[in-house]
């Protein structure tokens, strides 16, 4: 019986980057693997093999309802970017009963452990001391009352908990911290986690003295974190920007971080790379890291394994899936997030 054609059109990624050799090995005992290379495919080659493929993996996936309806196999698509895609139809997916679904989980062990790496960096004050050091003006054996914190029992608030956040609270366990979550969402569907209590929002920002931000970017949160929540924090309070700068004010971030109020860690920035004249630059009480949270060897492997997990699932008619399964809600909130930002 010959193999069922998965369409592996995963460039701008590298395979190397998504997948380990033997995930990709075993990937190929389950399909019969059409592209995998590090360049773009061409388009009528990706076309052609359309009809006979029974999965898409591709890192901006764009069918329109017409070449779905030349798929008559297709069985899913999957998107390798981190985020669903407006070039796909996923209105005519979902009517012919096509699983839409994202890798956006399979970045979380690796952005987790960079919040984990922001949390402490900021925390204990390291890159501040650091850059005193340059100037002679470092403080030895100074407990630096009022900027610098543990994280031993700390209160340690989340605005959003899905997979990263979760992933980093697994991290923080053995500070044992007082967790606080705000993700209406989640909360809704009657979810609860060990250790975690969800909160509104205000009071999130108000009595946690480290805060993540993790939620998705979608049409409903843009600036969610605005300035005048920005001015309920604590004084000394740490907030790390790991998911996008969309939900957050991230001027009044930086001006809280400017005055003294706040110290600022942050993966992501409004326009990316940031400028070479960005003020931002030069700013006090940050760290800075250059969208790097997921780009470390092997840091998207897990994406791979999913990928492999849930084609197999799909072949043997598991309803199991590692990857973020797509509702039409979500999406459609989701895509329409840059214009929400204007």
């Amino acid at each position: 019986m010959p193999k069922p054609l998965l369409i592996m059109d995963q460039h701008f990624r590298q395979v190397e980057e998504l997948f380990r050799p033997s995930a990709f090995a075993e990937l190929g005992t389950l399909c019969k693997i059409h592209g995998g290379v590090n360049w773009p495919m061409d388009r009528n080659a990706f076309l052609g093999a359309l009809p006979k493929a029974e999965f898409v993996v591709a890192a901006r996936p764009e069918l329109t309802r017409q070449e779905l309806d030349g798929a008559p196999k297709l069985k899913a698509v999957i998107e390798v970017s981190g985020t669903f895609q407006a070039g796909l139809d996923h209105e005519a997916c979902v009517e012919r009963g096509i699983e839409v679904l994202s890798c956006a989980p399979g970045f979380r062990r690796s952005v987790a452990e960079m919040a984990l790496g922001l949390m402490i960096a900021g925390g204990r004050g390291i890159v501040d001391e650091h850059e005193r050091f340059r100037t002679g003006t470092e403080r030895w054996f100074n407990d630096n009352i009022g900027t610098d914190f543990s994280l031993y029992g700390q209160t340690v608030g989340f605005v959003g908990f899905g997979s990263i956040a979760q992933e980093c609270m697994r991290l923080l366990q053995p500070f044992a911290p007082q967790i606080r979550a705000f993700d209406p969402w989640l909360e809704s569907s009657g979810a609860s986690f060990e250790g975690v209590r969800f909160a509104e929002l205000e009071e999130v920002l108000a009595t946690c003295r480290c805060v993540v931000i993790a939620a998705v970017p979608t049409d409903e949160n843009y600036q969610l974190v605005s300035r005048g929540l920005i001015k309920k924090l604590p004084h000394g309070a740490l907030v790390v920007v790991m998911s996008r700068s969309h939900l957050v004010d991230f001027d009044a971030l930086v001006e809280a971080a400017e005055a003294g109020h706040i110290r600022l860690a942050s993966d992501v920035f409004p326009c990316e790379p940031v400028s070479r004249r960005a003020t931002w630059r030069q700013a006090q009480n940050v760290v800075w890291s250059p969208h790097r949270a997921a780009a470390v060897e092997g840091g998207r492997h897990l994406i791979g394994d999913m990928i492999v997990h849930d084609v197999r699932a799909i072949l043997s008619r598991s309803q199991t899936r590692h990857l973020q399964v797509a509702s039409l809600d979500k999406v459609h909130r989701i895509i329409r997030a840059p214009q929400a930002a204007g």
